[in-house]
């Protein structure tokens, strides 16, 4: 018999984690009990893939872990700085101690008892090390990533697109410095791993590659959906690479790791 590993969904907002989690959500894991209250809009036609419970432990402890302003303050004098439920665009130092609660705690292994699992959110890069803690040796990680550039075009058409997100001033800058410290986090993590033979990095490009996918599936010894990806859902083209060399090393790291060499 042939038992599913759990599965956890690591990389920054709008870099394909949606497209990989729908991907996988056929094949018998548990996504969470309200994994679709997010609903659906232009930026995923198809679904997020989200659970509320997840996705609100995820912003309570990083509520825990980040400075909180009266939001009069934080529009006035810090408008970039993000807010409650709007953490997964929140930019964390390296060095940042990750908190958390006993509650908080017993709110997480109530989620993971229910195995397999297959749980997305992209404050997980961030809240890694708080939940590892309730994984057992079943779990593994699989990091997807794209171009730095396409995914701050794409968080600044979804910041001025959702309601939510209207009080948050993003600008291109800002939003490459989501992406970097996002992959900062994962990449500082899975060095830190000491059983790096559980992690996948997938380059948003791959998805669309049988070879690529075949070695995914073997990964997770599941069947994904490869008809749930659709190319023409992307509404970024083409975008040259716009970034400094710091953002541009971490760009390299995931390709090596991956395996992807850019054309």
């Amino acid at each position: 018999m042939i038992f599913m590993k759990n599965v956890i969904i690591l990389g920054s907002g709008r870099s394909g984690t949606s497209m990989l989690a729908g991907s996988l959500a056929k094949a018998g894991y548990f996504l969470g009990k309200n994994a679709n209250y997010l609903g659906e809009n232009k930026s995923n036609p198809k679904g997020f893939f989200e659970d509320f419970e997840v996705n609100t432990i995820n912003e309570d402890i990083l509520r825990l872990s980040l400075p909180v302003f009266p939001e009069k303050i934080r529009k006035r004098i810090f408008p970039s700085y993000t807010f409650y439920r709007a953490r997964w665009l929140a930019r964390l130092p390296l060095r940042t101690k990750i908190k958390t609660t006993s509650a908080i705690e017993k709110r997480i292994k109530k989620i993971v008892e229910n195995e397999p699992f297959c749980l997305k959110d992209p404050r997980f890069s961030y809240t890694y090390p708080t939940w590892k803690k309730h994984f057992n040796r079943n779990t593994q990680f699989i990091v997807i990533y794209r171009n730095p550039a396409k995914t701050a075009a794409s968080i600044l058409r979804e910041c001025k697109e959702s309601a939510g997100l209207k009080d948050l001033k993003i600008n291109q800058k800002i939003a490459l410095q989501v992406w970097k410290s996002f992959y900062s986090h994962i990449l500082n993590n899975y060095h830190n791993s000491s059983e790096k033979k559980d992690w996948f990095f997938l380059h948003f490009d791959q998805i669309f590659n049988p070879e690529i996918v075949f070695k995914l599936e073997e990964f997770l010894e599941v069947k994904m959906d490869t008809n749930f990806p659709e190319k023409k859902i992307s509404r970024t083209g083409e975008i040259k690479g716009n970034y400094n060399s710091e953002i541009q090393t971490i760009y390299s790291k995931l390709n090596r790791l991956a395996e992807y060499n850019i054309t």
